[in-house]
């Protein structure tokens, strides 16, 4: 590359460095404090929450980095027209097409890093952090360790401890078994036990009453005891999640998607074609957004007092291609052969660069911008 494009590529990957650094922190920490509060709740291990969190990075790292990309386009571009250096660079007859190869660069350097995210790392990711959640959510015993909650380990159960005591003692429970069709039982005691036994865990109540609800009769059967125990380990088989997640399949499978995918993720075709062509669309989102953050600031002329209007244009600009893509997600998840309109927001951004490029060789198009040479000459 030339002097002037290294200079600019240098500027361009630094700042990009910078905001995909903060980005990726206030996106992860602010993950990381959710996972945190569950894993407690669920009396797990730091390391497992470690291992969570660590999953959910490439899939935040993915979100950023069209934002980074942005960010660093915008603010290199808006200093160097402060500082005159691009004012240099056009009155040596550089055109904004010129200028742009060194955008379109570090665009396309980004682009390659965000296919590796959505194509290889962001699904394993998922299925990774799927699989261990999962895992963490068939041990029911620490996910019934949680005082004061009303919780539900499976379906048709509710469980709510008052108080858990240092010795490991729990205190006025109350278990809601419903999974029968025609009767639900309420089990109070007023202090019971977890046990762990080669055959599950069981949790022995102390000192209650079992209330068996007949809903057939509307009859009501109340059986006082002395010690009862439940097994849980039971609700260990209901546990777990029941579908799973289109994302986490790779690129081939969600463009030729078999019966068993289908049945496993309870969604249509339509859906797996969608994330299929997303996932071709998406890398070259950092590409588009910083070649819209260069273009618009050079349709702005150049001021020592910045082009925050331009810079207001861009941001605008790239929300509305954000609604778009939300229209056409929907459009395309609930009819196959709308797959195309996956890809209307990248052939709209790329339309608007080249507009914008255009226009911004052209000066006198604009009212009340000078060019360069005038610029310059003063």
């Amino acid at each position: 590359m030339a002097r002037f494009d290294r200079y600019f590529f240098y500027q361009l990957m630094l700042l990009f460095g910078f905001f995909a650094l903060v980005l990726v922190s206030v996106y992860w920490i602010n993950r990381a404090v959710i996972l945190f509060d569950q894993i407690l709740a669920d009396g797990q291990s730091a390391g497992v929450f470690l291992t969570l969190t660590l999953f959910t990075l490439p899939n935040v790292i993915r979100m950023v980095l069209p934002i980074a990309a942005f960010a660093a386009a915008v603010y290199v571009t808006n200093r160097l027209t402060t500082e005159s250096e691009l004012v240099v660079a056009q009155a040596t007859g550089m055109s904004p097409w010129r200028m742009a190869r060194p955008v379109a660069i570090f665009g396309l350097a980004v682009s390659l890093l965000m296919g590796l995210l959505v194509h290889v790392l962001v699904p394993v990711s998922r299925t990774q952090l799927a699989d261990r959640t999962e895992e963490i959510e068939a041990n029911v015993a620490a996910r019934m360790l949680t005082e004061g909650q009303f919780l539900n380990p499976a379906r048709g159960i509710t469980f709510y401890i008052r108080e858990i005591t240092r010795e490991g003692e729990l205190l006025d429970v109350f278990l809601s078994d419903s999974r029968a069709d025609a009767s639900r039982t309420d089990y109070l005691a007023a202090r019971a036990y977890l046990v762990q036994e080669e055959s599950g865990p069981k949790l022995v109540m102390v000192e209650g009453s079992a209330q068996t609800f007949d809903l057939t009769d509307r009859r009501l059967l109340v059986t006082t005891f002395d010690n009862f125990t439940y097994d849980v380990g039971a609700l260990m088989k209901s546990a777990g999640r029941d579908q799973r997640d289109v994302r986490e399949y790779d690129t081939l499978t969600l463009f030729s998607p078999d019966a068993e995918a289908l049945e496993a993720t309870g969604k249509k075709r339509a859906n797996f074609l969608y994330e299929g062509h997303l996932r071709i669309a998406q890398p070259f989102n950092p590409l588009v957004v910083a070649l819209i953050g260069f273009s618009t600031l050079m349709i702005g002329g150049f001021s020592r007092f910045g082009v925050w209007r331009q810079i207001g244009l861009a941001v605008l600009i790239i929300i509305a291609l954000q609604a778009i893509e939300n229209v056409t997600a929907d459009m395309a998840r609930r009819d196959a052969e709308l797959w195309p309109l996956v890809y209307l927001p990248t052939a709209l951004g790329t339309a608007l660069i080249v507009a914008t490029l255009w226009a911004a060789g052209r000066p006198k198009l604009i009212r009340g911008r000078r060019s360069s040479a005038e610029v310059a000459a003063q």
